[in-house]
């Protein structure tokens, strides 16, 4: 059967634009109401562009200049409590600095979309990409994922808000994205319709549960040992339905824009009949394919796993995949001082994820790229050797191989 992307114009146009600006085309067809602006490098482009479409009239949206990351989140949050589709965003110790916002957002069970431009968090001082700044969020009740193309981060506005806002799940968004490899590179953008959008993305309802002086209801009580226990079984609950919600939602996105996913939570490359394959977060994904097709024209059988959703973890969905491998390389680009084995945070998940397996993968984890140090096609090649050695059964001292570290 025919798609309707392929019977139908669902695209406007091709652009020119990177990570940043591709984000800022997603707020605009999303037709969000609010938007409260704090910016940091290096997602500043974001509210850079997304002031310009407003003031050049292209886009009719409340646009608040908020004076700090803390009041940025607080206006989201609250914006989207009356109903309001509200977005925002930041990058390293700014998101950090607005995280008590970041966690009410989460126990109020509301859906704004945050954009995060993984940076490093200070100090030392940097700008680079490190991925710590959103899996800060990991275990607080928000959706998580990571955009490894500005196609990707484009359609992920739209994906993101039609999850978070569906009433069995109502959760916060955070879209990640690399910084500076995807927040400033350009790429040729597909730009969808706004047609074809408001068929996709219907207009966002918070219900019953809407802050209005009409319809009284109690936002955030002080319930201590009487109800906390209950309020968090109800986000446990939403967050367990999101893994059914997610499917139906990229199916929808598939059947209008034609076949963009095949699988929601993970991108599989090579993957059929590998042995080994590496698992990496982001933009890392384009040295590590390279690798792969490198070391496929030298007979080794290797594939990568490009993970795109964190929250909710695809347990079920990975455990699938990597249970048919004889070796399983984790990219860090993380750091987790004194974890299970000196690992990473992303190795911890997929450790777990794979334990109730009788006859598990040999695990490995790299960390490397941190501070926005580049992960090269010649790095990803060492780290499929080392994944190989060890799922031959190579003795290694350590689970953790340091990538790219200056001697």
């Amino acid at each position: 059967m025919a798609t309707v992307a392929e019977t139908t114009n669902v695209w406007a146009n091709e652009l020119l634009l990177n990570g940043c600006q591709a984000v800022a085309q997603g707020v605009k067809l999303a037709n969000v109401d609010v938007i409260a602006a704090y910016p940091i490098r290096p997602y500043t482009e974001v509210m850079d562009q997304l002031s310009k479409l407003i003031a050049d009239g292209e886009f009719d949206s409340e646009y608040i200049v908020a004076d700090s990351e803390h009041s940025q989140f607080e206006i989201v949050k609250h914006a989207s409590s009356v109903g309001a589709r509200a977005f925002g965003g930041s990058s390293g110790t700014g998101w950090m600095y607005g995280f008590e916002a970041l966690v009410v957002a989460a126990t109020d069970r509301l859906p704004p979309l945050f954009v995060v431009g993984n940076r490093a968090l200070d100090d030392p001082g940097a700008f680079g990409v490190e991925h710590n700044d959103a899996l800060a969020l990991r275990d607080m009740g928000w959706l998580l994922c990571w955009a490894s193309t500005a196609q990707e981060a484009l359609e992920h506005v739209l994906i993101g808000y039609r999850i978070a806002e569906d009433n069995r799940v109502l959760m916060p968004m955070a879209l990640a994205m690399d910084g500076a490899f995807l927040t400033h590179s350009q790429h040729m953008i597909k730009v969808p319709t706004q047609e074809a959008v408001n068929t996709f993305l219907p207009p966002f309802n918070l219900g019953k549960r809407v802050l209005h002086p009409d319809n009284p209801v109690s936002i955030a009580p002080q319930v201590n040992e009487d109800w906390v226990m209950e309020l968090r079984r109800q986000n446990w609950e939403a967050a367990r339905r999101a893994r059914t919600v997610i499917p139906e939602v990229y199916k929808s996105f598939n059947d209008l824009f034609g076949p963009r996913y095949a699988n929601p939570f993970f991108d599989e490359f090579m993957c059929e009949d590998a042995e080994v394959v590496l698992v990496g977060l982001g933009a890392v994904a384009m040295p590590a394919r390279t690798a792969v097709r490198r070391l496929r024209e030298q007979g080794k059988k290797a594939g990568y796993v490009n993970l795109r959703w964190f929250r909710p973890f695809p347990t079920e969905q990975l455990r699938a995949t990597l249970g048919r491998m004889k070796g399983v390389g984790i990219i860090d680009r993380n750091f987790a001082m004194g974890s299970p084995d000196n690992g990473g945070i992303v190795v911890q998940d997929i450790r777990s994820c794979l334990y109730p397996l009788t006859k598990r993968p040999v695990v490995t984890d790299f960390i490397g790229g941190l501070g926005g140090r580049d992960m090269s096609i010649a790095d990803c090649v060492r780290m499929f050797e080392i994944t190989f050695d060890a799922a031959a059964g190579q003795q290694r001292d350590e689970l953790v191989t340091w990538i790219g570290l200056r001697e």
